[in-house]
């Protein structure tokens, strides 16, 4: 899996990708389409009709990495009822779309920020 202490923020390009699209064509899509920086040390996460296909896109240091992953049952919950054309993602949400969990499940425990000794 990807180095996370290098990784900013995740997005995720909403809508389908065609999963042809290589590092350039992604690039363009993060830029014209998210109005982001692809080389801000983000996450981009891309998706298939399928939605059982994800590509996700991140500079590091002096290169870009581009991660793959099909699922050979069942489908990513993938964020289909939304009019952004990106949306962002915590790190720890990331993790749950990517164990076919959804990112915005009401479940989860909430994050530990301190201990408060008394």
């Amino acid at each position: 899996m990807m180095n996370t202490l290098s990784v900013n923020q995740a997005y995720l390009a909403t809508g389908i990708t065609d999963m042809r699209k290589s590092i350039n064509g992604l690039s363009i899509i993060v830029s014209q389409l998210l109005g982001r920086d692809p080389f801000d040390g983000s996450v981009f996460v891309f998706c298939n009709r399928q939605r059982d296909k994800l590509k996700i896109l991140h500079w590091e240091h002096n290169g870009f990495w581009l991660y793959y992953r099909r699922l050979d049952q069942g489908k990513f919950q993938w964020p289909s009822n939304t009019d952004q054309q990106g949306v962002s993602l915590s790190l720890r949400e990331l993790h749950w779309l990517l164990a076919g969990l959804s990112p915005t499940q009401s479940a989860a425990h909430s994050a530990v920020s301190g201990l408060n000794i008394n």
